[in-house]
């Protein structure tokens, strides 16, 4: 994966090419560095040294347009950046959800969020080339909210523009409609990738989000990066990139079988599982106890126990 995969996967880098194939969406508002000093001051001292105001920047021309764009929309949006949506801090809404009416909405989530903050402090994390950064126009991105159902969204890779790989995209649950329709549902989406998506996006490997509606019709949602900064769901990235393990499961009579992509869901009610976003809700600290995954603070709480072990 190199830098100008994850370029070409900005949501104003796709857009413009399958406008129609995806959900409704606003221009997206940009903000400009402050003008002055004075702008971008967010504490302000005052004469006495004992107290400090503490006063928020205010950007009324940038909160306009976004309302404006807001209400173009609805009322109700689904807010991004150039690539990530924060799915991770839905939890801090007061409706727990994305669903945003204003710009302090967006904010709550925005400054919340791990997988935004990655989107500013590293965009080109697992980039194999080591070529200089490139310099970045962050861009909020406002689509018209739409109720959808998580059992009806799917993950597609694509590899040297052929479709391998097709994964239930809420993995944690189990659908039964997934598992009775899924040969219908493979087509339907080989379909969708043949007419509209082949041979027609920047690159030859990457991954793209759909939606299949109650009718049957297929909605465009995102495109991410072919590799390890991608949730792979049901996959490996070993297997996406690799081949192996990647075989059509359907019966030998079925007309699919010749170049039908593996296609992977959740079999029972047995396999449910949290949402993988529920970590998100504790400090990183507790998560890093629990998981063992940083050694250095595994290691002070342990001697922390054993210090009051012994003062016991």
């Amino acid at each position: 994966m190199k830098k100008e995969h994850v370029l070409h996967c900005q949501f104003s880098a796709w857009y413009p090419l399958f406008r129609s194939l995806t959900i409704k969406r606003e221009e997206p508002p940009t903000r400009s560095q402050p003008d002055s000093d004075d702008e971008a001051e967010e504490i302000q001292w005052s004469d006495d040294e004992n107290t400090a105001t503490l006063t928020a920047p205010e950007f009324p021309e940038f909160t306009t347009t976004v309302q404006e764009a807001i209400n173009s929309l609805g009322g109700s949006v689904f807010p991004k950046l150039n690539w990530s949506a924060p799915r991770d801090a839905y939890w801090i809404a007061m409706n727990s959800s994305l669903k945003c009416k204003t710009l302090s909405d967006i904010f709550l989530l925005f400054k919340s969020s791990d997988f935004i903050t990655r989107d500013f402090t590293q965009p080109f994390i697992h980039c194999t080339d080591d070529s200089p950064d490139p310099c970045m126009e962050y861009e909020l991105v406002l689509r018209k909210w739409c109720e959808l159902i998580p059992g009806a969204e799917f993950r597609c890779f694509v590899k040297e523009n052929k479709l391998i790989g097709i994964s239930q995209r809420d993995y944690t649950q189990y659908y039964d409609h997934i598992s009775k329709q899924k040969e219908e549902i493979c087509r339907c989406i080989q379909d969708f990738f043949r007419k509209h998506i082949q041979y027609k996006f920047l690159d030859e490997d990457f991954v793209f989000d759909i939606y299949r509606d109650s009718r049957g019709k297929v909605w465009l949602i995102d495109f991410n990066p072919f590799g390890e900064v991608t949730d792979s769901l049901l996959f490996t990235w070993e297997e996406l990139i690799s081949g192996r393990n990647l075989k059509g499961d359907f019966s030998d009579g079925d007309a699919l079988e010749q170049e039908c992509p593996a296609f992977r869901c959740t079999h029972s009610g047995v396999t449910v599982q949290p949402s993988p976003y529920l970590s998100y809700r504790l400090p990183k600290d507790f998560v890093d106890l629990s998981t063992g995954e940083d050694v250095h603070k595994l290691a002070d709480f342990l001697k922390l126990k054993r210090n009051q072990q012994e003062d016991d």
